[in-house]
């Protein structure tokens, strides 16, 4: 946890849920497990603004809550999980991409609230379609979240055991929180039932009169379904997610490296094992031709003979992406997680190089990359640069951490003259490098895309009030010289000034977002470098 991460993760918290909350976060991030007693009187806040405050970050799953062995209760923040909420956009994004518009609602609302009741999450997708312009029933949009809770990128919230519905202590300082693995990603039938009977009655209920004995009825089958959800919340599975993520890159790496029929290939093999490996596994699923012949897309069956030619250039390729491990149905594959993340690691350092320092600079640090350790004359040698040349472009590169010298002495005094300085370049520590200069980075894009939205405040309030009143005005049906006197408010000055206020900050949220891949890239290589 860097002085970095600690400036990001206060931004972020203070932009999504506000100053409170972003003082009592900062402040447990900062002074680690406190009780709320003493993080009230620490951070200057009344007692139930730091109760409230805690409960928005335990409903997103920023902070959690436990017991000290001197038996009060702590709080403590993660900055892992804070830092998540600059990813948003992009588990959106793939929830659109695999389940239409019904799962993006459905990952958006979850994320807006931190973990939600299945029925409430499935009447507001409903209406919020269906004010759209999209008719869909609530059986469509259940359907999409059941598709999303079996891939596993929605999964229960672990609750406190019950007894008929009661908790089994309630004398306990906290509650001990746990589901089982079965249970995690079960759709119980309680809530399917529930379902139809919400979709019968909301419809009888624009038909019925006010007879008391109807009424009382509908209200004994909504208390009903009150107690069938009640308890069952579901959050996203962010881990799923990232391995999607993850996925996604290897097979884009592999098109660029051959082309789109390996990166097929590769992409059948990880959906073929996509439920049965985590994201700090290093080996998938060993997998046969045979059984990938079987799972290939239809749009794009190939032959067996096609298919074992590239195993076979896949399995030959210096980045070891795809091992053979046995001969067995027809050769039998895996992927290595461990060097599919350095590749891209690597591939992200050396186009850092190249931006940064030059195409001389970057042929020298793919030359130390191939050769690992070089002298200096070897460096000129090999990288066909000139000596002195060379020699500047070394020290420019290992003054920024990009390469490291080892020294390596023939007598005991370390003497320079009788020492060998050799140059290498270290994959782990460039990686934990870029990785807090891009913390630093995204900090910076955050901040000034606060400050433009602050110079333009009033022009902003303006132009918000002025498009409610065209809508209201819209809605009302007036006529359309009663809606252009209306966004003549705005002048032309203020228009152009807009217009480049909001492409700063398009500009802004993309290179936020363009920061944010470089960090999950060097973030997994640095997951499966830990774990090894």
């Amino acid at each position: 946890m860097s002085v970095c991460q600690i400036h990001l993760v206060s931004l972020l918290i203070k932009e999504h849920f506000g100053d409170i909350v972003e003082k009592v976060c900062t402040h447990l991030i900062k002074n680690g497990a406190k009780p709320l007693r003493i993080a009230s009187q620490e951070t200057g806040l009344k007692l139930d603004q730091v109760r409230k405050a805690l409960c928005v970050l335990i409903q997103h799953n920023i902070a959690s809550f436990g017991l000290h062995k001197r038996g009060f209760v702590e709080y403590t923040a993660s900055v892992d999980r804070a830092l998540l909420l600059v990813r948003y956009p992009r588990y959106i994004y793939c929830a659109k991409t695999l389940y239409g518009d019904a799962g993006e609602l459905i990952v958006e609302e979850i994320l807006q609230h931190g973990q939600m009741m299945m029925s409430s999450m499935v009447a507001r997708v409903t209406q919020r379609l269906s004010e759209g312009g999209q008719p869909v029933t609530a059986d469509d949009v259940k359907e999409k979240m059941e598709d999303l809770i079996h891939t596993h990128f929605l999964q229960r919230v672990p609750a406190p055991p019950t007894n008929n519905g009661n908790t089994t202590d309630a004398n306990v300082a906290i509650p001990k929180l746990f589901i089982s693995e079965q249970d995690l990603y079960r759709v119980p039938a309680s809530i399917e039932v529930t379902q139809v009977e919400k979709d019968s009655s909301k419809r009888k209920r624009s038909t019925e009169d006010d007879d008391p004995q109807r009424s009382s009825k509908r209200l004994k089958i909504e208390n009903a379904e009150h107690a069938a959800d009640e308890g069952i919340l579901w959050h996203l599975n962010f881990e799923r997610f990232h391995k999607y993520l993850l996925d996604h890159e290897i097979v884009q790496a592999v098109s660029r490296r051959i082309d789109w029929n390996a990166a097929e290939v590769v992409r059948t093999m990880l959906r073929i094992s996509e439920l049965s490996t985590g994201l700090e596994d290093k080996l998938s699923k060993p997998i046969s031709i045979n059984d990938l012949m079987r799972h290939l897309p239809v749009e794009n069956r190939m032959k067996f003979g096609i298919v074992e030619q590239y195993f076979k250039l896949l399995s030959d390729d210096q980045t070891g992406i795809v091992k053979k491990t046995d001969e067995a149905g027809g050769g039998t594959y895996i992927i290595d997680f461990q060097n599919a993340c350095r590749a891209l690691v690597v591939s992200t350092i050396e186009s850092v190089v190249q931006e940064r320092f030059g195409s001389k600079s970057f042929r020298i640090f793919k030359t130390l990359l191939l050769k690992k350790y070089l002298e200096q004359k070897q460096v000129e040698e090999f990288a066909l640069i000139p000596a002195k040349e060379a020699k500047e472009l070394l020290y420019k590169m290992f003054s920024e951490h990009f390469v490291t010298v080892q020294e390596i002495p023939r007598t005991p005094d370390h003497a320079p003259s009788r020492t060998f300085y050799l140059f290498m370049v270290e994959v782990g520590q460039v990686s934990r490098m870029l990785l807090e200069r891009c913390y630093k980075a995204l900090a910076n894009l955050v901040c000034r895309r606060a400050f433009e939205t602050k110079e333009n405040k009033r022009l902003i309030e303006k132009s918000q009030r002025v498009e409610a009143i065209a809508a209201s005005l819209q809605s009302d049906g007036a006529d359309q010289s009663q809606t252009a006197e209306v966004e003549d408010m705005i002048t032309p000055l203020e228009k152009n000034q807009l217009e480049k206020y909001r492409g700063k900050i398009s500009k802004l949220e993309q290179s936020e977002l363009q920061v944010d891949c470089t960090i999950f890239t060097l973030g997994n290589f640095l997951l499966q470098e830990a774990g090894s």
